[in-house]
């Protein structure tokens, strides 16, 4: 488990990276940079997965990580990231839809007025214009029930941990 963890983290720290260079401000990189050198550990990370209700207690943390580089090119998940395309995505778990400050949502989303949970996100996951017709998302959408709740996984152990 220790492994699977560890792998998660360099998995998604890649991800984090490359999208960081998509940034056009050099401050928000630098951010998102530093927010990266002061990850939690491991063994936190483990911590907090262990804490999760079921499935995601149990998920596939790896290939969450695997997953969110679906999300990379248009959102960063580190603690203080920048915006990209799309808003960030730390703290993405218990935030208010269309809540992120400096960033410019569709009409759909700024008037949403639900917060994000586990259900919802696996909804949006699944197919977000459904979810939201008119949302400025381009993504189409996972089928994979298991690919959805690894990610949706990942993204709770984000939010949840807290740079050291």
């Amino acid at each position: 488990m220790r492994r699977l963890v560890a792998t998660s983290i360099a998995l998604g720290l890649a991800a984090t990276l490359a999208a960081c260079g998509k940034s056009s401000n050099q401050d928000q990189g630098a951010q998102t940079t530093e927010a990266v050198a002061t990850a939690p550990s491991p063994e936190e990370l483990k911590k907090i997965q262990a804490s999760l209700p079921a499935p995601y207690n149990t998920a596939d943390l790896t290939n969450g990580a695997a997953s969110f580089a679906l999300c990379a090119s248009c959102h960063t998940i580190t603690s203080g990231g920048p915006n990209l395309t799309g808003p960030h995505l730390h703290d993405v778990v218990g935030r208010k839809v269309g809540s992120v400050a400096n960033y410019n949502y569709s009409e759909p989303m700024k008037t949403a007025g639900f917060t994000w949970d586990a259900a919802r996100l696996d909804s949006w996951l699944t197919n977000p214009r459904v979810m939201m017709p008119a949302t400025k998302m381009s993504f189409i959408g996972m089928k994979n029930p298991k690919d959805r709740a690894d990610l949706i996984a990942y993204l709770m152990v984000n939010s949840a941990a807290k740079p050291q």
